[in-house]
């Protein structure tokens, strides 16, 4: 797992056999966008109330239009609960320790799916070391960790806040 990542937000990173990352061009929470055979969904929740539903639901819907769901297989299903429950932590901490969340980003390819969640906070997420199960609160970013192919945060230098970001894989 790493917690810096030297990709801005929305930046795949290079692929494999040359091709470029995902650019930064912006997508609406409307209908949905595709860059380079990568979808793409964008919904701003600065001053909205109920953020964390909303955030569900918008994901879910995102799930739906990129064939996530409905699910064919169990393991389908459990891909697309696991984004959900990605998103809900993720939204979660930034309600919880970072003033609230600015915006979810979501993008899709055939491999990954990646969710970020960009927030005014000044706080480095982590996993609470040790993990104890039997305690109650504290094990949002200990999910992440778990079901996410790869998480982390980027800051953009000059700026206030963050981009927490988190990888899953995408069902096959």
């Amino acid at each position: 797992m790493s917690t810096t990542r030297p990709y801005p937000p929305g930046d795949l990173g290079p692929e494999p056999g040359g091709a470029s990352g995902m650019s930064g061009e912006a997508a609406s929470d409307e209908p949905p966008a595709s860059t380079g055979g990568r979808q793409v969904r964008r919904l701003r929740l600065h001053g909205e109330s109920g953020v964390v539903p909303l955030a569900r639901d918008f994901a879910r819907e995102a799930l739906y239009a990129w064939g996530w769901l409905p699910a064919a297989t169990a393991d389908r299903r459990a891909a697309a609960e696991d984004v959900l429950l990605v998103v809900s932590e993720l939204v979660t901490n930034a309600c919880l320790h970072a003033e609230g969340p600015e915006e979810l980003f979501l993008a899709c390819d055939r491999k990954v799916i990646r969710v970020e969640v960009s927030d005014r906070g000044a706080g480095q997420p982590a996993p609470r070391t040790p993990h104890r199960a039997g305690r109650p609160g504290g094990h949002g970013m200990f999910i992440v960790q778990r079901l996410c192919l790869d998480w982390g945060v980027v800051r953009t230098a000059g700026a206030a806040g963050k981009t927490v970001w988190a990888e899953l894989g995408a069902p096959a």
